[in-house]
């Protein structure tokens, strides 16, 4: 190995003459040597999209916390001691409208959870 002031010449490469090549799709065939490889890729391509949207869980568990201990009261979340990140009321109140948005069933189930503790509290 050295080197060389101009690589070009030092190494020569041959060029490679490249034919015109005529190909009819009519005439062509295609060989599948391994079919089961390809009904994998159409089975796996027919599948539904998965959602791949999803909140982290401690912003699960933080909103959670917050409409648990406080219900509708923003003002009050924002002055909460596990208020970490010192979020407004309607930064909260943001958080926990995407949190319905993703989540609507189950916020469904948590705020009925909820009623259902206040009676019995009552």
């Amino acid at each position: 190995m050295g080197l060389a002031m101009d690589p070009n010449k030092a190494v020569p490469l041959r060029k490679r003459k490249v034919q015109a090549m005529e190909v009819d799709m009519d005439e062509r065939r295609q060989l599948v040597r391994k079919p089961y490889v390809l009904n994998d890729l159409e089975a796996e391509a027919s599948l539904p999209e998965k959602k791949g949207n999803t909140l982290s869980r401690d912003l699960i568990d933080y909103v959670r916390y917050m409409v648990e201990n406080h219900g509708e009261d923003y003002k009050a979340m924002a002055r909460d001691e596990k208020n970490y990140y010192q979020d407004t009321p309607k930064q909260i109140r943001n958080k926990i409208n995407v949190y319905k948005r993703f989540y609507p069933a189950e916020w469904e189930a948590f705020t009925h959870s909820l009623q259902k503790n206040a009676m019995e509290v009552a």
